[in-house]
């Protein structure tokens, strides 16, 4: 049996209708190569990603934030009830082996600079800019839905995570 890739999926819980078009297309995308999402589970781009999984026969973890399952959007196959608040995005974070974040607001931003410190491979689309005057490109910024699942694909299988452990 192949290995399954996890792929966090992140982004605000509010969201136009273009923003939830590209997180309901990486959604489909995704589920259509066989990756495991896992997102925080709630409405905005995180609905809209389920959606997209979900409508193509993917499965969808949501790590949802309260102590109870209430709010959670109806496209997950699982979920998980932390009670950690926002902590939980660094569970969101570890589980995965690439990042794609759409968008986003402040918790988003939260999420990507976990997962950059426990680095993890991140690909933004229309997401936060993140310059450390290094030189060196700590998110990769696609143009579209089918870049951005590409490359969190192949980077995510590249990582050290994917090759080691298995979760």
């Amino acid at each position: 049996m192949a290995k399954k890739i996890y792929i966090g999926v992140i982004g605000s819980a509010k969201c136009d209708k273009n923003t939830a078009y590209t997180a309901e297309r990486v959604g489909e995308l995704l589920a259509k190569e066989g990756a495991v999402i896992i997102c925080g589970g709630y409405g905005g781009v995180m609905e809209a990603c389920s959606r997209g999984a979900s409508l193509a026969g993917g499965m969808v973890i949501g790590v949802l934030s309260g102590e109870d399952r209430k709010g959670e959007n109806p496209y997950l196959s699982a979920s998980i009830v932390t009670g950690m608040g926002e902590a939980r995005n660094a569970v969101i974070v570890r589980s995965s082996h690439a990042v794609i974040a759409v968008s986003g607001g402040y918790g988003t931003l939260s999420e990507i600079a976990l997962a950059l410190k426990m680095q993890r491979p991140v690909v933004g689309i229309n997401t936060w800019r993140i310059d450390q005057g290094d030189g060196n490109k700590h998110i990769i910024y696609a143009e579209s839905p089918e870049e951005a699942v590409k490359i969190a694909l192949d980077m995510g299988r590249k990582s050290s995570e994917f090759v080691e452990n298995d979760f």
